[in-house]
């Protein structure tokens, strides 16, 4: 009794591995951890934003629907890159649905994923979300880049990119809300 009295951080040490290692148990515990540390996404500085290139860029919908990139031009719009498998995504995405519940019609939502239509209908009908899912048919404007999941872009009506996270954030925050509420002001 005395040895598991004096290895007690040993053994929890132990138990945390084990539990990361199997794969039934990894990708909850990956996601639990991405909420715990998720805050609010932080804003660029008016001197550091850069502005997207050009709104040329081609969009699938999920019904099949081509969408041009330039019909969101002189909107707030939010893209996120991300995926169905991706433990951060996933921890990010109900504070996107509570998001969109209140933006909808304020705020253009881009969610673009690689996976397939069906994929992502699975995932969002399972999960009860709303969210619009996209498919890139061209690459995106630069700078965007959705090489590292998850990604989130906030572009501001003028083309500027005033949110650039890379990884989960708390996007239904209220400093976050103060944020897009100023944009859909200008």
């Amino acid at each position: 009794m005395k040895i598991f009295k004096n290895q007690w951080s040993n053994i929890i040490i132990i138990v945390i591995i084990l539990a990361m290692i199997i794969p039934q148990t990894r990708k909850p515990i990956q996601i639990f951890v991405n909420k715990v540390i998720s805050f609010a996404p932080s804003v660029n500085d008016e001197e550091d934003r850069v502005k997207i290139a050009d709104y040329n860029w081609v969009l699938e919908n999920n019904r099949g629907k081509r969408v041009e990139f330039s019909q969101f031009e002189n909107e707030v719009v939010i893209v996120n890159f991300w995926a169905t498998w991706c433990p951060p995504c996933i921890a990010e995405m109900p504070s996107f649905q509570e998001l969109y519940e209140d933006y909808q019609d304020k705020v253009s939502f881009l969610f673009v994923s690689g996976e397939q239509h069906e994929t992502i209908e699975n995932y969002m009908k399972r999960k009860r979300f709303t969210l619009p899912s996209y498919k890139m048919l061209t690459k995106a404007p630069e700078p965007m880049d959705g090489r590292t999941l998850p990604t989130t872009y906030v572009i501001s009506k003028d083309g500027s990119i005033v949110v650039d996270k890379v990884g989960a954030a708390d996007w239904n925050s209220e400093g976050f809300r103060e944020t897009l509420d100023e944009l859909i002001a200008e």
